[in-house]
């Protein structure tokens, strides 16, 4: 007698999301012989009343995703790249109100920035250098990010920041930790203390009702805040710097509810030069890229729920 089957359960679509990822656009603004630039690479993803074209094949609710793409083009021209944030805005507004299927469209963005580059003096032998404003070199400091979502209703706004390192040469020690039989790092009372942060901050700016935020100098101002609160911590582990770089951002900045934080701490270690009959005086240094200690952690307003997702790799 053959074993019985269990009962077969029915199969539905869970979450689901389509669009256009990483389309670069570069927008250039020429005031007179001045020019800006805004480089950024945007992904839509939408989402709504999309069951029939996983069940059937049914394209009739899909906007392509190849006129998403035409979209963001199209809107570089017609409202231009005031920021990030607000370019976003801009592109989910007009996906939800215009396409009746689509309930919800988030827009994720990097920005690469350039910086002009400075010319000759004016009384330099190069004719008309001092007039060039037009060159720019790219800056490699770090990625800005944002991430924009929009159901109709409410809105919420993830700005943040990628590969920004820093190093402190001193004022960090690392002492007191537990050990037992595996551990053999030396306790540390002066030590290099490098990082690439990893930042996502939330703003609390939900409505069309309330006073929208100046994106551009507020993400000047966190960044600010991040790298003075790095600088002036004394710091005895990671932990404790990261928690004081997210208090003095949400302190500082009012719009801001939530921080999301992860610092690869990037080791530098004394090389042994009492080999060669050299004493290395905090010096010298190995810096290593592989492999590092991972330290995260989410710094929130006192009341505010967290929405930031722990995984940055998946926002």
């Amino acid at each position: 007698m053959s074993p019985s089957l269990p009962p077969t359960r029915p199969v539905v679509l869970g979450q689901n999301q389509y669009g256009k990822a990483e389309n670069r656009v570069v927008r250039i603004t020429r005031d007179g012989d001045t020019h800006h630039i805004k480089d950024l690479n945007v992904s839509v993803a939408l989402s709504g009343d999309m069951d029939e074209v996983h069940y059937s094949g049914s394209n009739a609710s899909v906007l392509p995703t190849d006129t998403t793409k035409n979209t963001v083009y199209a809107f570089a021209k017609q409202y231009g790249i005031e920021s990030a944030e607000q370019f976003g805005i801009h592109l989910a507004r007009h996906f939800v109100t215009s396409q009746e299927p689509i309930h919800r469209a988030r827009i994720r963005i990097e920005e690469y920035a350039w910086e002009r580059i400075e010319t000759s003096d004016a009384d330099a032998q190069f004719i008309g250098a001092d007039e060039i404003k037009h060159s720019f070199v790219r800056k490699g400091q770090e990625i800005r990010t944002a991430q924009i979502t929009f159901d109709g209703e409410s809105w919420e706004v993830v700005t943040g920041l990628k590969d920004l390192t820093v190093m402190n040469s001193t004022n960090s020690e690392f002492w007191g930790y537990v050990k037992d039989k595996y551990t053999t790092l030396k306790e540390a009372y002066d030590r290099i203390l490098a990082t690439q942060v990893h930042a996502r901050w939330r703003y609390n700016w939900t409505s069309d009702e309330e006073r929208m935020p100046d994106w551009e100098k507020s993400y000047a101002q966190a960044r600010k805040h991040l790298l003075q609160a790095f600088a002036e911590t004394y710091s005895l582990s990671l932990q404790q710097t990261l928690y004081q770089m997210g208090s003095r951002m949400i302190n500082s900045r009012s719009e801001i509810d939530e921080v999301r934080l992860s610092l690869p701490n990037k080791h530098h270690f004394l090389v042994d030069l009492e080999p060669f009959g050299l004493k290395n005086d905090n010096e010298v240094y190995f810096a290593a890229d592989r492999l590092y200690g991972l330290i995260e952690a989410t710094v929130l307003r006192d009341g505010v729920e967290p929405r930031i997702p722990v995984d940055l790799t998946n926002l």
